[in-house]
């Protein structure tokens, strides 16, 4: 496989795990965090990483909203909510450091 093709499907990849992260916004970020040790907060700081390799001044509320397909605000309204104590021991003690 080429470079290109592959940089197309991780690319791909990626746009799929989004539109898929969007959809279900039944799943918290911090389930998230708990059981993959990474979240939609995790994969906008990744994308606002990358961009500032490449020079690119992104900031987080535009990385968080192109992973959200919205304002980070408007969906914590929308879709989070309050986490448990057993939630929150969870991550405590399984919170990754990256």
């Amino acid at each position: 496989m080429d470079d290109q093709t592959k940089l197309e499907l991780e690319a791909a990849v990626y746009r799929r795990l989004v539109a898929h992260l969007r959809d279900r916004t039944d799943v918290q970020n911090i389930d998230m965090m708990n059981l993959a040790g990474f979240c939609r907060n995790c994969l906008s700081n990744w994308y606002q990483d990358a961009a500032e390799t490449k020079g690119l001044d992104l900031g987080k509320a535009e990385a968080r909203e192109i992973v959200y397909g919205m304002p980070y605000d408007d969906w914590k309204t929308k879709y989070q909510t309050e986490a448990t104590s057993d939630q929150k021991a969870a991550f405590e003690k399984n919170k990754p450091q990256h």
